[in-house]
């Protein structure tokens, strides 16, 4: 297998390992969010027909009846739903509608019951997220890096970074007059300071670097999904190192790290790709630092200008390497919990700040609204526990924002007419719900076949 196949068969692998992650957390999000429904429906004895992962329309993968509930999961992965016996729903089932009420259906229970059960699936979202994040920061912690900490600056990982005007090895001192004081701030806070400034330090020199109005605009016209702008800037060093490359055969190591490349000083990732291109096909000599040893390799380069192996670029390995210095906080259970919740709300601030984006044109925001792919593309690449549970909370948080916003077949929609039921004394007809229903469903389709369309063929980014 040459090092094109076995690039090609890792980049699958990725994917595939990405698309487990997005369905696996959409699914537990998905059926708690039901059963926030479904247990209020319950407790004030509505029937609840059916409880399904995923829908069915014309069949379902599994399904099974228990009590007066079909229970099962559907081949369409767009969500989930249950059925709730006297509700206007996605069902649009007139045929029970149009029948008197009955003693165990929901239009028969009082509305401050239907306002519980109709706000029961954003409740339990906002409940997940706060426990995720909990058990996050009672299990693996919270470790930040301090951006003090970056002696040599960022590494720069994108084009439209460099566009703007950062450079490999700026210090990044404040974004809007505020000053950035953790690394994991950088990328949000750039790309929601459009039409504002960067203070940096280059090269000794405070400098200061001006942000786009459209900068997210321009993000969505690369197809860019990731945030992955900056790296923190560190020496050339091998992690892992697949045994079919040419690295491997040529005797580099983990943990290696090379310093020179044909005589050719290379500090930094920058330098070293700069030698590998000018020397593509031939062979060319290492040099290697291993654990205080300088050794020297004879290393193919492949035609693409790589050797093949993975670079270090995890904190957690960068940390036990003592290359860079993170902050830690450990929590107790009981400590756990409050600093969940603060998580959740600063996550929650942070995602309604981008949605307003979305509504100011001059911003182009509206390009970077995606479907599958790109919450797909948020997941590593390799199986990570905490990365997934992190991305999961936040996917949970982003659909309780999203459902309990006032749009008709949205939680969010129905809520809103019972409130005005509740206020005025009069209850809408059943016309009014149906169709209010059927527009709202319009829009929704409407909406999962823009953004997906944004994911595969860059609707309404310029192309």
């Amino acid at each position: 297998m040459n090092n094109t196949t076995l690039l090609l068969a890792i980049d699958w692998a990725n994917a595939g390992t990405k698309a487990a992650q997005l369905i696996l957390s959409l699914s537990l999000i998905v059926i708690i969010h039901e059963f926030g429904h479904y247990l209020p429906s319950k407790l004030f004895k509505c029937r609840v027909e059916k409880f399904f992962l995923f829908f069915d329309p014309w069949f379902a993968l599994v399904k099974k009846k228990i009590g007066d509930t079909v229970y099962g999961i559907g081949w369409l992965p767009l969500g989930g739903y249950v059925k709730i016996s006297g509700m206007v729903d996605e069902s649009m089932d007139k045929e029970q509608m149009s029948q008197p009420p009955q003693p165990w259906e929901f239009r028969s229970k009082p509305a401050w019951q239907r306002l519980i059960i109709m706000v029961g699936g954003v409740t339990m979202n906002i409940l997940l997220a706060f426990f995720i994040y909990a058990m996050i920061l009672f299990t693996w912690g919270q470790k930040k890096l301090p951006i003090s900490n970056l002696s040599y600056g960022v590494e720069v990982t994108d084009s439209l970074m460099t566009d703007i005007g950062f450079r490999n090895g700026d210090k990044i001192l404040s974004v809007n007059g505020q000053d950035i004081n953790y690394f994991e701030d950088l990328p949000e806070k750039v790309l929601m300071a459009g039409g504002g400034q960067v203070d940096i330090i280059r090269d000794g020199v405070r400098q200061t670097i001006n942000i786009p109005t459209a900068i997210l605009g321009k993000l969505a016209e690369r197809k860019r999904n990731g945030s992955l702008f900056f790296l923190p800037r560190i020496p050339v060093i091998a992690d892992l190192i697949p045994d079919t490359t040419n690295a491997y055969k040529s005797g580099l190591k983990r943990f290696d790290q090379i310093t020179t490349v044909d005589g050719i000083s290379t500090p930094f990732y920058e330098e070293f790709k700069k030698a590998l291109n000018a020397h593509k096909g031939q062979i060319v000599d290492l040099t290697v630092d291993r654990k205080g040893t300088v050794d020297t390799l004879h290393t193919l380069v492949t035609s693409e200008g790589t050797i093949g192996f993975y670079r270090v670029v995890f904190p957690d390995t960068m940390d036990s390497l003592g290359l860079i210095k993170f902050e830690k906080t450990q929590y107790s259970f009981f400590e756990s919990f409050p600093a969940g919740v603060k998580m959740a709300g600063e996550k929650l601030k942070s995602y309604v700040s981008q949605f307003r984006k979305i509504f100011s044109p001059k911003t182009e925001a509206y390009k970077t609204v995606g479907g599958f792919k790109a919450m797909g593309s948020v997941f590593p690449s390799m199986w990570d526990w905490q990365s997934f549970w992190m991305i999961t909370a936040f996917f949970s948080i982003a659909l309780a924002f999203m459902n309990i916003l006032p749009i008709p077949a949205l939680d969010g929609g129905h809520v809103l007419f019972t409130l005005l039921e509740m206020i005025t004394g009069r209850k809408p007809s059943q016309k009014v719900l149906e169709y209010a229903q059927v527009v709202g469903m319009i829009l929704i389709l409407a909406l999962v076949i823009y953004v997906n369309g944004n994911d595969w063929f860059g609707w309404g980014k310029g192309r």
